[in-house]
């Protein structure tokens, strides 16, 4: 996958699992206490049990299809060009990136966003990224 390699991680693994917005509202709710759905949620395993044993599973992404369809809709984007964008933002998480740490990490995982992003959808404009 380009994302893996980029970001150094060619021989690294991740699960991904599409969900509805019924389920990912509870996964949302049980996780970080929310309510409604969001577009993604990942797990990493990076420093978590078991890691040292699967050093090439990342962890876990998952994306709401419908929260999805419906965003893409809001921004004038297709469904497979969002989809992109969560998956992305979601294999960040995985490798340690944070956006809600702090302003400026928000802004170095926005800038590896449109970097990434632009390897797969060259077309997109940066100025036009769709907030996720």
């Amino acid at each position: 996958m380009k994302i893996l390699n980029a970001l150094g991680y060619p021989e690294a693994e991740f699960g991904l699992t599409l969900i509805n917005d019924p389920a990912m509202s509870r996964l949302n709710r049980a996780t970080f206490q929310r309510f409604g759905p969001t577009n993604v949620i990942a797990f990493p395993l990076q420093g978590g049990p078991g890691a040292e044993l699967q050093s090439q599973m990342l962890g876990d992404v998952v994306i709401s299809l419908e929260t999805t369809k419906r965003q893409a809709q809001q921004c004038d984007w297709t469904f497979e060009e969002l989809f992109d964008l969560y998956l992305i933002h979601g294999i960040l998480h995985l490798v340690g990136y944070d956006h809600e740490a702090s302003e400026a990490e928000a802004d170095r995982m926005a800038a590896k966003t449109r970097e990434l992003l632009s390897l797969i959808h060259p077309h997109l404009k940066e100025e036009a990224l769709c907030p996720n």
